[in-house]
């Protein structure tokens, strides 16, 4: 390998700690077109067992480090080409192990638009800036005098004081050590205070807890900071980055704590001599014209990258909960997408997901055809032999509960069960182009309907269809970098679909597109194959799609699932390259590869490494042994469902103490969003998750979730509702801030509000809406 790839094999091992050979095989299947689910699946006597969540990150950082070397390629070159590359300064840039020290070394020699202390260059003053500089008992008004040029304009004594003032004041603020140090302290030791713009204090009300605010950088929360920046960019608020000591000094001409910083870097005695009070002055020109405006935004930015990656994280592991939660499985279902006006739109959808039947009931009002609706159901349910009930949880979702509840009271032969259902991001797909070429007989009204139902029997294949920043599990999903965030959810979803696996057979456009190896033009070639030719028989038989070639075979066929076919492996997650292990095994048993599926007496009689060979290692037969024990198991939890208090609707139904089931609807750092069945999300802080402490909610609960929960306060005009998962808390009074989870965009939750005062520990409502603040 070269020295830049030995170089970035290094820093990777040692930022995810592993070893080099590790890293080097993972870089090398990733070079070579292997995607990260294969590698972790199907490599690991490879890469040494890496798992996928280490390969993603190897994956993102591989990508900034060969941006960084090329960059650096860049600089030594330009340097270079100037003939100022010195043996120093080429170690230093070669040292640089980030871009912004890369950049902060390159400052001095990157090309720049004439500034004026290249003016002051050109009209001969740097040897007055270097004397100044090195004779520590000059006069510098004296020296001066030597270096008056009219034909520069420097006429005078105080303009070639002033060139030399922008010479020193140039070279200090591009002075690498300089800008780490003080960089490091100003994140260290400074604070950001938020202003209302006085102005358009009427129209900020929603940011009046920013109003003023001041907080130290280091304690200030991802989201707290994004609602600050949007506060910012709505033009509401302004952001001051600084030492707290600066703000308070009554004095604005009084030195700054890094004016003294510069003049002790450059060993300038602050006295008052005339070289003193001419350094001096450069010092503070220094600070508070070259670097104060600038270090203060790239502090801000590089908080604004850490709250975006820390709410990209939330919503990834949100996504991946969602995602992989549990499905009720092939059972016929009707899903209900609530209306008032409109009507609740009916879908019914067979075992396979496939559309039975449509149609809308008006049940509510104005038309109140509460007993034709239920008939309408009924007849239904029973044609259909529907086994489950989907129901929306948007508008109207209590009410539509309650006929669902009518319906199977009225009708106790069915043996259906109802369901709420997240709705989000339905409304999405049914305006979609893939819901018109899956659906095209369809209303666009109808579809959601149908995506209710699908969802219900499998989460994962229906969720695939929608834009995961669709579904409403983020937390200032608008306010982050979308092609991060984008990329980072395209990660997630890859992951949980290749998790579970794909039945080839049955499987969407939009599922197999998810799967290791294959992509939407791929995916669409499978399908049009498989509804020419009929249904695959074997996993062999992948190799006869178009597109479909040895490589892309290799890196998707173990997690394409054939039910049903000649050889049983071809259901199972064990990879046909390794099915010369099982036979050996068969052999050994003197049975039947199709024996050996499920049968753990058989299978507890082999020992692991009688089957490892050159080619197949002990992880892949230890995986293979686990997989014919439990062929095609699937990683989701079981099954089960949230009951719904039948005596609470809405919010005045609420009382503070009652014992209520709900689900998980968002995790976000400072607690988790509840479904109650209220149309109003509860907030269960992060301090009433449990009765230990807890670091990340994500420990405790995930989306989807089903949970207990004790209502602690209900404020019905601003619309909050604070929970608690320590069933021992007593109800108590909020003492203010403000917690709101909206609905928007089809079912939509975002999280809006973020505070970082303190509140007791026993009460959960006050410590949520300290917490959280609206800022949208």
């Amino acid at each position: 390998m070269t020295t830049v790839q030995n170089r970035i094999i290094a820093q990777l091992a040692q930022e995810l700690g592993c070893a080099a050979q590790q890293i080097q095989a993972a870089v090398q299947l990733l070079d070579e077109g292997a995607t990260v689910p294969f590698i972790a699946r199907y490599r690991k006597e490879v890469t040494g067992g890496l798992d996928d969540a280490v390969l993603r990150d190897l994956q993102e950082r591989l990508v900034y480090l060969r941006e960084l070397e090329d960059r650096r390629a860049v600089i030594l070159e330009s340097i270079g080409g100037q003939g100022k590359l010195t043996p120093e300064l080429k170690a230093a840039v070669e040292a640089a192990g980030n871009k912004q020290t890369l950049e902060d070394l390159y400052l001095p020699y990157k090309p720049k638009r004439r500034t004026r202390a290249q003016i002051a260059r050109e009209a001969g003053l740097q040897p007055l800036a270097d004397a100044i500089l090195a004779q520590h008992d000059c006069v510098p008004e004296n020296l001066a005098t030597s270096y008056l040029n009219p034909e520069h304009q420097i006429n005078d004594v105080k303009a070639a004081l002033d060139g030399a003032k922008d010479i020193l004041a140039e070279q200090f603020s591009e002075n690498a050590d300089l800008l780490a140090r003080l960089r490091t302290r100003l994140t260290a030791e400074g604070s950001i205070r938020a202003a209302v713009v006085p102005e358009k204090a009427a129209e900020a009300i929603k940011f009046q807890d920013y109003f003023e605010h001041q907080e130290p950088l280091k304690q200030v929360a991802s989201h707290r900071m994004l609602a600050m920046l949007r506060g910012r960019e709505q033009g509401f608020l302004t952001l001051k980055v600084d030492l707290p000591e600066v703000w308070d000094n009554e004095n604005p001409r009084a030195a700054h704590p890094f004016e003294t910083e510069i003049a002790n870097l450059h060993k300038i005695n602050r006295d008052e001599s005339p070289r003193g009070k001419f350094l001096s002055e450069v010092c503070r020109w220094t600070w508070r014209i070259k670097l104060a405006s600038t270090l203060e935004s790239e502090v801000v930015a590089n908080m604004r990258d850490a709250a975006q990656a820390d709410a990209i994280g939330v919503f990834g592991k949100n996504l991946k909960d969602l995602l992989l939660a549990a499905p009720a499985g092939a059972k016929a279902t009707m899903g209900l997408d609530p209306g008032i006006r409109t009507g609740v739109k009916v879908a019914v959808v067979d075992a396979t997901g496939q559309v039975v039947a449509t149609t809308t009931v008006f049940p509510h009002e104005p038309r109140r055809q509460w007993d034709e609706s239920i008939a309408v159901l009924a007849a239904l349910c029973h044609k259909h032999q529907v086994e489950l009930i989907a129901i929306g949880n948007g508008t109207a979702s209590r009410e539509t509960d309650q006929l669902a509840s009518d319906l199977l009271a009225r009708h106790k032969d069915l043996k259906a069960t109802k369901v709420m259902v997240s709705e989000a991001g339905a409304s999405v797909y049914s305006a979609s182009a893939l819901a018109s070429a899956e659906l095209p007989e369809l209303d666009v009204s109808l579809r959601g309907a149908v995506s209710i139902a699908r969802r219900l029997q499998d989460p994962l294949a229906e969720l695939v269809k929608i834009d995961p920043k669709s579904i409403g599990v983020g937390q200032y999903q608008h306010d982050v970098d979308q092609r991060q965030l984008s990329g980072r959810l395209e990660a997630v979803v890859e992951d949980c679909v290749n998790a579970v696996g794909v039945e080839v057979n049955t499987a969407s456009e939009s599922l197999l597109a998810r799967v290791s190896g294959l992509n939407a033009s791929v995916a669409k070639a499978l399908v049009s194959f498989r509804n020419t030719h009929g249904q695959f028989k074997s996993r062999d038989d992948l190799r006869k799609v178009p597109r479909l070639g040895d490589k892309t075979f290799e890196q998707a066929a173990g997690f394409l699932r054939i039910h049903g076919a000649d050889n049983p492996l071809d259901a199972s997650a064990v990879h046909p390259e390794a099915y010369i292990v099982v036979e050996k095994m068969a052999q050994k048993a003197g049975k039947p590869v199709g024996s050996l599926v499920g049968n753990k007496e058989v299978l507890k009689t082999f020992k692991p490494t009688e089957f490892v060979d050159e080619r197949f290692g002990l992880p892949t037969v230890e995986d293979i042994l686990l997989e014919l024990d439990k062929p095609g198991r699937d990683p989701r939890p079981s099954f089960k469902t949230a009951k719904f208090d039948d005596n609470v609707h809405t919010m005045a139904d609420l009382k503070p103490g009652m014992l209520l089931e709900g689900v998980v609807t968002n995790v976000a750092n400072f607690g988790a969003f509840v479904d109650i069945g209220v149309h109003q999300d509860g907030l269960v802080h992060v301090s009433a998750l449990s009765n230990t402490f807890v670091k990340d909610p994500h420990s405790v609960v995930k989306a989807g979730q089903v949970v207990k929960v004790k209502v602690l306060e209900i404020d019905i005009p601003r619309k909050r509702i604070s929970l608690t998962m320590r069933l021992s808390d007593d109800p108590v009074k909020s003492t203010g801030g403000q917690v709101q989870a909206n609905r928007a965009g089809g079912g939509q939750r975002d999280i809006r509000r973020a505070s970082s005062s303190p509140a007791p520990s026993n009460n959960a409502f006050a410590a949520a809406f300290a917490k959280a603040k609206n800022s949208k």
